[in-house]
């Protein structure tokens, strides 16, 4: 599985675009904005787009997947319900943060933690991951020890939950209880900034190190 990480929107979200190397079919997960840099990617790649999947419904995730998914009349997937609070109010928060006018809208499917989403001969795993938002999930590829967690981790730091309905304490359980077990060696791409693992996070990260596991 090949991955290609697209920066988008002001806040430099990593819309990522998976493509099933067997297939050449594609899922673009994020896709917040600047569904021109999107677009360029696939065509350059040569590859179909299959799927949309989000992580969560914050403006800079989820403010392009509408629009994206009509263009090549494919299906949403994710995030999970509880995100409906987010996904209701994106006219809101695009006028908040000057971004393009953003509508309501309903994904086609919704996750729950351990379903599994597929495009091309590919498959993902799901997890629920509350904390920064209440229906944040990630994707895991188990095949390729790669993850897509969205604003749940970063490398150093972790998601804000200053935010409504975030909540530090159980974003802290969602990280060591739904991340940690995949494996030390998974390679994760977070919703901004570079790519660590979780592994390297456990040793140095000084939000949720093991050494401060109380």
């Amino acid at each position: 599985m090949k991955t290609k990480i697209i920066p988008v929107t002001p806040f430099k979200q990593n819309c990522t675009l998976l493509i099933c190397e067997a297939s050449n079919r594609a899922a673009a997960v994020d896709p917040g904005g600047d569904l021109e840099r999107i677009e360029e990617q696939i065509d350059k790649e040569g590859a179909t787009l299959e799927k949309v999947f989000l992580t969560h419904g914050h403006l800079d995730h989820c403010g392009g997947a509408q629009a994206l998914a009509r263009k090549y009349h494919v299906p949403i997937e994710g995030p999970q319900k509880e995100e409906r609070f987010w996904l209701d109010l994106l006219p809101e928060q695009s006028v908040r943060f000057g971004f393009p006018a953003a509508s309501v809208f309903e994904p086609d499917r919704w996750l729950e933690n351990e379903d599994r989403v597929y495009f091309g001969e590919e498959m993902l795993e799901v997890y629920h991951c509350p904390g920064h938002t209440p229906g944040h999930i990630i994707f895991f590829s188990r095949a390729h020890r790669l993850a897509m967690v969205g604003d749940v981790l970063f490398a150093h730091s972790i998601g804000r939950t200053d935010f409504p309905r975030g909540n530090h304490a159980e974003l802290i359980h969602s990280i060591r209880s739904r991340l940690w077990p995949l494996g030390d060696d998974v390679t994760f791409i977070p919703g901004h900034g570079r790519t660590s693992t979780f592994g390297q996070e456990r040793k140095t990260n000084p939000h949720v190190a093991d050494r401060f596991i109380s």
